[in-house]
């Protein structure tokens, strides 16, 4: 019989970088992670894609890049942007392109969507975004109602200022203690010393190794709460 409370622990940014690709392959072979979404357009897609099938169960999802934006300090400012947020038609054309990258990859179709910086949540990209996980059959972060989305797992705040607090070891065990009857998925940014230039640096080593601590593992056992990727978690 299955567990009440089921936990799918997912890597965002998997293939960004080689430190994040050291930090999924750590955490998943010596920690609590059991899944992760690869964002097709980095450089270091090909190698995050071998290591995948390398290590099926390892469940991979597509982790639909459209743009990066920074905090300032005063605006919100765009690191970049693969297509016009707001153009439904290059934003279709992108995320089309993207998806058929992903299955080019890893030779199967993804076990999950979601999107770099959330961008899923709004239109046009929300209905586009949608529709592709209609067609593979497959959950979309916080579009799936039986699968709960939890994102407290995060070393800054939403103005990006540090927030060590929250990725120690005591804040994981405490998210994993709090959470509710069914499944849920725990979003996380691992990598070992990465390179990327990404403004979330220093924090995915720190994530890294809370998600390795047995302290959480010891926590996830008493809780009696399972861990499952996209593969399995609707048992």
């Amino acid at each position: 019989m299955s567990a009440v409370r089921r936990l799918i622990v997912n890597a965002d940014d998997f293939g960004l970088s080689a430190g994040v690709n050291r930090g999924v392959a750590q955490a998943h072979e010596h920690g609590i992670l059991t899944s992760a979404s690869l964002m097709v357009r980095a450089g270091h897609a090909p190698e995050a894609a071998a290591y995948a099938k390398e290590h099926p169960r390892l469940s991979v999802g597509l982790h639909v890049d459209l743009y990066e934006w920074h905090y300032t300090g005063e605006h919100w400012i765009a690191a970049y942007e693969h297509v016009p947020p707001g153009d439904a038609t290059a934003v279709g054309a992108e995320v089309a392109a993207q998806c058929e990258r992903f299955c080019a990859l890893m030779g199967q179709e993804p076990t999950h969507l979601d999107a770099h910086q959330h961008a899923h949540r709004e239109e046009p990209a929300k209905s586009i975004v949608l529709e592709f996980g209609r067609r593979f059959g497959i959950p979309v972060r916080g579009f799936t109602p039986a699968l709960r989305y939890e994102g407290g797992f995060y070393g800054q705040s939403g103005k990006g200022e540090p927030w060590p607090e929250g990725i120690a070891v005591e804040a994981l065990c405490e998210l994993v203690r709090a959470l509710p009857e069914g499944a849920s998925e725990l979003g996380c940014h691992p990598a070992i010393d990465d390179e990327s230039g990404s403004t979330y640096s220093a924090e995915r080593t720190i994530e890294t190794q809370t998600l390795c601590d047995p302290r959480v593992r010891d926590v996830l056992a008493e809780e009696d709460i399972a861990l499952r990727s996209y593969r399995d978690w609707a048992d």
